[in-house]
């Protein structure tokens, strides 16, 4: 038998298929052990077959099968190809996205426990330890083996030679999330989730569009369509933008399906992330969660996929390879013949705009659950607190509507976008200004351990004494973060019990849960947090929502600013009031004029993608034209700009020959020249159409230049 093999090397030179002879039955998919070159190598099975090109006494034979089942099915095994060709990156990156990281370096396999149970009794003579044992077996029942013997020593063997004892050897799966149980309940559909459940059943389109408000119940339309999916002997996968959603949604999911649901993302340890992939691999598991990674996850027969949040983006992969959620799941719901659901308060505009256009199929929830009304917002224009002396970060009106929320007995959410106490630490004397030495960005002030952190590479500076640069010792703290915003409510509110969320407060797998269950439970009053706050809580409580500096997002460099400030405040807002008492908005700000803001306020997705379909359309930004970037990274300056002035002389030969379908084309430093000592280069490009994509990939996966990448991004979600 001929195997095919990719080696797991992740290295464009190496990116081949090589044939071997295997003499143990193997399957498409398996990871096997082989001989390369002077040294031994782990490489997938691409295909099995019984002759070669080669000549047989040249072929090398497969050491070892490394598992008894295939580690990728054979749609799993399609697909990685499908994303190297589109990508233009090595297969066995590819390959490497479906399985979990520990595998490949064998630092994780199955677990397995013994237990001691009672068989019969047996004579027992002078041992009185043996006695005891069998007695403490039969009073407690099945007992870990490990724990008998600690107890009992050398009497557990005796008893088991005798035969008082049976040993049974079992698999143990290590459950995230142990104490995440929802509780079941009837799911009786309002009107609209049976019209929505009737419409994407109903639609031939692949595609569907669920646009639906905040609190509209968009998630008993998923589960009800994951239901479905099951009852036909299917699979589903459901995926949420934050690894901070997947305990909520995963209790959802064990109410409805009890084990049937298995979770999947990076912040699990790595016998968890096995453990779970494993049974979704074995079928125990049908259903998949988590976030982006869990488009990978090795499900067969899928009936149903979900992306919820479809806006968010955090589906977009920075790391190789570079990969967009929704493109992945696409090709998956086309080859199992099923419907791929986006879901979302605030769409994004190329999505709403490919459904008004037809390609995908529109289903909107326009109204709550229950005809609660949204929650009122009342814009505060903050210049005029500064007029009236107001230094604090929070305005009157908001101070106002926390002492009513905080007496009432209610739950209020502040919403701050930047972590830390300050954003800057800076020189009154000369103007110094600390900055990472790694990364061309500035230190952010983190007060409870009174260091300076860069948000980019993560390293610690000791805070401070006095200015590096002229000595003076008036170090100002600029600009204001969640920790500072704690610290101010600790001083107006002393009895109020206060919770942060963010990226300092939620290390580890169960941080965010833990945070959230907290504030869930009635465990604290006020919760302040970043982004994650902001989407897919839902809290009945919370009749407050507070938005401090609501257009820091709104004048970044970026032709997506005022879409994402939009979407961030829209959401936000929809954490108030979703049960029985009407919630509340203040939204502080500094420009109170804005129209983004001003839609946000009045919910008006409508008249929001109206004005911005119009403007991007007049100005030729997608949808109706194609950016892309090449991004160049280094951690020599000079290497980085010889492979920028080589990628970008290529390029240029294409721009010069193809000049009607380029609206831009230059090279320029990336917004940030350096990130964690790799210094940064860029080639931005504006396109008609896509038509050239194919090709800019090709030139870009062909120069190599040792310790520097290239790469490209398409339409990047961050220009700045």
């Amino acid at each position: 038998m001929i195997c095919e093999v990719i080696v797991d090397i992740a290295h464009s030179e190496v990116d081949k298929i090589f044939d071997y002879v295997c003499d143990v039955p193997v399957e498409a998919g398996a990871r096997v052990a082989v001989p390369f070159g002077r040294s031994a190598a782990t490489g997938f099975v691409v295909r099995v077959k019984e002759t070669s090109d080669y000549p047989a006494e040249k072929l090398k034979k497969i050491y070892r099968v490394e598992e008894g089942t295939p580690a990728v099915n054979a749609e799993c095994l399609r697909l990685a190809g499908a994303i190297a060709r589109r990508y233009r990156v090595p297969l066995a990156l590819c390959l490497r996205l479906f399985i979990p990281p520990e595998m490949r370096t064998g630092k994780v396999a199955e677990t397995y426990r013994t237990y001691a149970r009672f068989a019969q009794d047996v004579p027992i003579k002078n041992a009185p330890q043996q006695a005891a044992c069998l007695a403490f077996l039969k009073e407690n029942g099945e007992t870990d083996a490990a724990r008998l013997r600690e107890q009992f020593g050398s009497a557990v063997n005796a008893l088991v030679k005798k035969g008082g004892i049976v040993l049974d050897r079992r698999r143990v799966l290590r459950d995230p999330y142990k104490g995440v149980e929802g509780q079941a309940a009837e799911h009786v559909l309002t009107a609209a989730q049976r019209r929505a459940v009737a419409a994407i059943g109903a639609t031939d389109k692949t595609v569907t569009l669920l646009h639906g408000v905040t609190g509209s119940g968009k998630t008993e339309v998923y589960l009800t369509l994951i239901a479905d999916a099951l009852a036909q002997g299917r699979t589903a996968i459901f995926l949420v933008p934050e690894i901070s959603l997947t305990p909520q949604m995963l209790s959802q999911l064990r109410a409805r399906f009890g084990s049937a649901a298995a979770i999947l993302h990076s912040g699990l340890s790595a016998g968890e992330r096995f453990d779970e992939w494993q049974r979704l691999r074995e079928g125990s598991a049908r259903i998949a969660i988590g976030a982006r990674s869990a488009v990978f996850a090795p499900v067969e027969n899928i009936g149903i996929i979900v992306l919820d949040a479809e806006h968010d983006g955090s589906y977009s992969s920075e790391s190789a390879p570079r990969y967009n959620t929704f493109d992945i799941a696409l090709m998956r719901a086309r080859h199992n013949g099923c419907k791929l659901v986006l879901g979302s308060a605030t769409p994004s505009v190329e999505t709403y705009k490919r459904a008004l256009d037809g390609e995908f199929a529109l289903v909107r929830m326009p109204d709550r659950i229950n005809a609660r009304p949204l929650p009122d917002v009342n814009i505060v224009d903050m210049r005029r607190e500064v007029k009236r002396g107001n230094p604090s970060p929070f305005s009157a009106a908001l101070r106002e509507r926390l002492e009513s929320c905080l007496a009432e007995g209610q739950q209020a959410i502040l919403f701050l976008n930047r972590r830390g106490y300050s954003q800057t630490v800076l020189c009154r004397d000369c103007g110094y200004v600390a900055k990472c030495e790694q990364c061309d960005v500035s230190l952010t002030y983190h007060s409870e351990e009174n260091c300076l952190k860069c948000h980019y590479c993560g390293a610690r500076y000791r805070m401070l004494e006095a200015c590096p640069s002229c000595g003076g010792k008036h170090i100002y703290y600029a600009g204001t973060g969640t920790q500072r915003v704690v610290g101010e409510l600790k001083k107006l509110y002393p009895s109020a019990r206060i919770l942060r969320m963010d990226n300092d407060t939620t290390n580890g797998k169960e941080g965010h849960y833990r945070i959230l269950k907290q504030f869930a439970d009635r465990e604290a009053d006020i919760l302040v947090g970043t982004q994650m706050v902001a989407k897919g809580h839902n809290f009945p409580l919370v009749t407050l929502v507070g938005i401090l500096d609501a257009d820091m997002s709104l004048h970044f460099p970026d032709y997506r600013s005022g879409e994402r400030t939009f979407q961030l405040v829209t959401q936000v807002a929809g954490r108030s009031g979703r049960g029985k008492e009407k919630g509340d908005v203040v939204l502080q700000t500094y420009d109170p004029d804005n129209y983004i803001l001003r839609f946000a306020a009045a919910y008006d997705y409508e008249g929001f993608y109206r004005h911005e379909v119009n403007m991007r359309a007049a100005t030729m930004f997608p949808p109706f034209a194609v950016i892309v970037r090449v991004m160049v990274s280094g951690a020599e300056d000079r290497a980085a700009v010889g492979a920028l002035r080589e990628v970008y002389e290529k390029l240029q030969a294409v721009y010069v020959e193809e000049r009607e379908e380029f609206l831009f084309f230059n090279r320029m430093h990336a917004p940030i020249k350096r990130i964690q000592g790799k210094f940064r280069y860029q080639v931005l490009m504006r396109l008609t159409s896509r038509r050239l994509l194919e090709r800019i990939y090709e030139i870009v996966s062909g120069v190599k230049h040792k310790d520097t990448l290239v790469w490209v991004e398409e339409n990047p979600s961050n220009l700045s």
